[in-house]
């Protein structure tokens, strides 16, 4: 059945549309958060956003040469810009991997991992290759990222996109992410942008709201616990983990947090930047997390007119 979402209309047709198309989902999106400007939002199309690629081009050079496409600054990303414009096959720069067409809150990841030229870097789940191209930056193609991803399917376009933005320390591998956990204390810092349910980003495309099940969220959270696991074995005394999804749901955000820092000796940090979410889960489906999983950042969609994100940094000790 085709339903279709006006994000301006009444609130209770939208709420109703969602109902229709999957009311499993719409019970549980009620339990996370029953707004109504959380469901008009959750149907409110994404602006467009890119990061420069400063491997390539200086940020104002960038900038003076799309001003008549920019309409805003990331606030939390110095590279980060907003376009008037989502067909990317008419601007030069993408196509040069000056610029990377990316989700804004998809930006804030490697901006927490503390990154440093010369450290070695594992992204465990790196494909497409957005937040892989952006570590490169930060550590100004000096160092080692391995790219990482399961799928053979989904290589080849990790491998395209490295190459276009010029990342020359990129070493791709083809593994259960899992599998990092027996190379102990090797990496400075470690990304695991996890698989999910894809719950926040219905934004981007109305179909994951047909495609979200709740089984697939429980193993799913597993696999999640094992990934971060895995991670935090793989990293450094002194060492950032960062964990972030595109899902708003909390067996698969704050759970896997909570399982971390109950079983390992990782310690949490707040996400320092200048960007607003909303009171992370201490408490939810008749679970209780750590209080200290407060310190993640969970971004709602009308929190900073994002997809739902969410986002936690852990130090080893």
């Amino acid at each position: 059945m085709k339903v279709f979402i006006d994000p301006d209309g009444d609130i209770e047709e939208i709420k109703e549309a969602f109902r229709l198309i999957n009311p499993e989902l719409y019970e549980r999106l009620l339990k996370i958060d029953g707004s109504d400007e959380f469901f008009r939002y959750m149907v409110k199309p994404l602006r467009v956003s890119v990061r420069v690629n400063t491997l390539k081009a200086e940020v104002d050079e960038v900038v003076e040469n799309l001003k008549e496409l920019i309409t805003g600054r990331v606030p939390w990303c110095e590279e980060g810009f907003y376009l008037s414009i989502d067909e990317f096959s008419r601007i030069p720069e993408h196509q040069l991997g000056l610029i990377f067409s990316q989700e804004a809150a998809s930006m804030i990841p490697p901006l927490v991992m503390e990154l440093e030229p010369k450290m070695t870097v594992l992204d465990i789940a790196a494909s497409p290759g957005a937040k892989t191209t952006q570590i490169a930056q930060y550590l100004q193609n000096e160092g080692c990222i391995v790219a990482n991803d399961v799928k053979h399917s989904r290589i080849n376009i990790l491998i395209s996109n490295l190459q276009r933005c010029g990342v020359l320390i990129a070493k791709v591998t083809v593994k259960d992410g899992r599998y990092f956990g027996r190379f102990r204390n090797r990496f400075d810092a470690v990304l695991v942008d996890a698989p999910c349910s894809n719950m926040g980003m219905i934004r981007k495309n109305y179909r994951n709201i047909r495609l979200w099940k709740m089984r697939d969220c429980y193993g799913l959270s597993k696999l999640q616990k094992s990934l971060l696991m895995a991670a935090y074995k793989a990293v450094k005394p002194g060492g950032v983990v960062v964990y972030s999804t595109c899902t708003l749901e909390p067996i698969e955000n704050e759970e896997v947090v909570d399982y971390i820092l109950r079983n390992t000796d990782a310690e949490i940090e707040e996400v320092n930047l200048p960007v607003k979410g909303v009171e992370p889960f201490t408490k939810f489906d008749g679970k209780e997390y750590s209080e200290e999983v407060r310190k993640c950042l969970r971004l709602h969609p009308q929190s900073s007119d994002t997809e739902g994100f969410f986002v936690a940094k852990l130090m080893k000790p």
